[in-house]
């Protein structure tokens, strides 16, 4: 009875085709987040950094399986859904809001870095110097713009697999992007080995304001790092690697969909974001090596301020993040749907008043909050780490009843979820009380301690 009443509600044909799910998965994976992975990898060392990407990689798709099996045993292919046929009420609540925080951040990271590069584009295209106060350089206007203009649009068409093209047209943003970076790294080497100990530039050996940034004996790599900074690495990767709100929605959307089929494309999207973001950290990290800032567009930004490729690079990140935010926006309007309107025929009113709605709310924010990025970095890695670990395995303990729940399978995910959301933030909360403290009443000695690399 249950499964045909899953039929029936959720099991609509699906539409989207293998490469368009790949694409939107792939899309929903990628973000903002690849641009602090150099950062992360500074402060972690190449060794330490590869094997805890490949670790949450890894336990990345552990939890989309987890969670393609729940959806089967539970009867849905919706989160709240699931989370409320496994808790009821409460589970339903901690399933809208992981999404809705996890989202809203995201978005609103997407959106800051169009309200402050947008102009600086612009600027740069214009050939001006410096900001001169029109309307067209205020970065409000700016990101109220390429919302209305671009992102609405996208956001009000019917089903997620039409957005494959402009996913597609993202990635391949991403990808020239990761090839700028890797064109960087390959000639601030071949600058280093021509000029020995003077390294004057990315592009050029004409560009003097690298030499700020730059000196042979700051161009060794790390490969063990422990700093303060370390404990943060961990949130960075599960924030850049989470897409589980976008999972069933793909999913719902697959033609000819089945579970095999959408891991398939669960694993080809992983398995090629995986790949980009251990290029992305690796080159900009070779690049600027001790010197890379949190985002690495703004490395790039200070040393070259008016280079072709880098205002290129700069439109193409643009590009790509203005183009996630749609994918990003659909799993919202879901959770408010489901959680306010269940049960309901659908209406374009009330799916276009919604889009709207949300998107007003982001530009708020972004307007009227200047720290957002930071507030929502850390929410929005909390709630990365519900999504990823703590909900697909609870869902899992709770719904799959053919097991039972001292069987391995069931032992071995409980104790994956929360040993890893224990672990992190245990990191958080040491920082934060022990090493924050420790800056502030003893800097200087600390500084000297606090970077151990190997």
């Amino acid at each position: 009875m249950k499964k045909k009443k899953y039929e029936e509600e959720e099991h609509h044909p699906g539409h989207a085709s293998f490469g368009m799910s790949v694409f939107n998965l792939s899309n929903a994976i990628m973000g903002s987040g690849i641009l602090g992975l150099s950062f992360a990898m500074a402060n972690t060392g190449i060794i330490l950094f590869v094997i805890l990407l490949l670790g949450v990689a890894v336990l990345s798709l552990y939890s989309v399986h987890l969670l393609l099996v729940t959806a089967k045993e539970g009867g849905s292919l919706i989160y709240e859904k699931l989370g409320e046929r496994a808790f009821g009420w409460p589970g339903k609540m901690a399933a809208f809001g992981s999404i809705t925080l996890q989202n809203i951040g995201a978005m609103s990271s997407y959106l800051f870095i169009v309200k402050y590069e947008l102009p600086e584009v612009i600027r740069a295209f214009l050939g001006l110097e410096e900001n001169s106060g029109e309307w067209y350089l205020n970065g409000n206007y700016a990101v109220v713009l390429v919302s209305i203009g671009i992102i609405l649009p996208l956001s009000l068409l019917k089903n997620l697999g039409y957005l494959g093209y402009t996913s597609g047209f993202s990635l391949s943003c991403m990808v020239f992007f990761l090839g700028v970076v890797r064109f960087s790294s390959f000639a601030h080497e071949s600058n280093m080995s021509v000029n020995g100990s003077e390294a004057l530039g990315l592009y050029s050996l004409q560009n003097a304001s690298a030499l700020a940034y730059i000196s042979e004996d700051m161009c060794t790599p790390k490969y063990f790092v422990f700093n303060s900074q370390t404990a943060y690495t961990i949130p960075i990767l599960a924030f850049a690697f989470v897409c589980h709100p976008e999972v069933l929605p793909i999913y719902s959307e697959l033609k000819d969909r089945s579970r095999r089929k959408m891991q398939k494309v669960s694993n080809l999207s992983i398995l090629a974001m995986l790949v980009m973001y251990l290029l992305s950290a690796l080159f900009g990290y070779l690049t600027f090596y001790d010197h890379v800032e949190a985002e690495l567009l703004h490395t790039f930004t200070k040393v070259y301020k008016f280079d072709t490729m880098l205002l290129l690079v700069r439109l193409a990140v643009l590009t790509a993040v203005t183009l996630t935010v749609p994918i990003v926006l659909f799993p919202i309007r879901s959770s408010v749907i489901t959680l306010c309107f269940a049960g309901k025929e659908f209406s374009w009113i009330r799916h276009i008043l919604i889009a709207a709605a949300i998107l007003a709310f982001n530009n708020l924010l972004v307007i009227f909050v200047p720290t957002i990025r930071d507030i929502f970095g850390f929410i929005g890695s909390s709630a990365a780490t519900m999504l990823i670990f703590i909900l697909p395995a609870a869902f899992y303990l709770r719904l799959v009843k053919s097991l039972p729940f001292r069987s391995p399978q069931k032992i071995s995910v409980s104790i994956d979820a929360f040993l890893f959301y224990s672990i992190l933030f245990y990191s958080i909360l040491f920082y934060s009380s022990v090493l924050g403290r420790l800056h502030s009443n003893c800097g200087p000695l600390l500084n000297s301690v606090e970077n151990f690399n190997l």
